[in-house]
């Protein structure tokens, strides 16, 4: 997990405002699958939105769980959509490492 400044957290922000959340916790609560889910898609896409339609009252405790078990950052919860971030494995597939350095 990189720490983020409040800058980097901004530039991020911006990026994930027009995506859709790509993954739901619902009434099974947050289970290993969704987890496994969850951190291929930081894989593919590194930065992505989980929305809570259940558990809206844990969802500070599922993300920081979450972060742990996928090492992966914690842009900002918005209401009941966590935004996070984990930069790609091979450096040329990064696409915002650039906007992270300007930041």
């Amino acid at each position: 997990m990189i720490e983020l400044s409040s800058k980097q957290r901004k530039v991020l922000e911006k990026y994930a405002q027009p995506m859709s959340a790509i993954v739901q916790i619902g009434g099974a609560g947050l289970t290993e699958q969704q987890v496994a889910q969850i951190d291929r898609c930081l894989g593919d896409h590194e930065l992505i939105k989980i929305k809570f339609n259940e558990f809206k009252e844990d969802k500070k405790e599922l993300t920081a769980e979450l972060v742990q078990k996928t090492d992966a950052s914690l842009v900002r919860i918005i209401g009941n959509v966590a935004i996070l971030y984990r930069p790609a494995e091979k450096v040329e597939d990064r696409q915002y490492e650039k906007a992270l350095k300007k930041a």
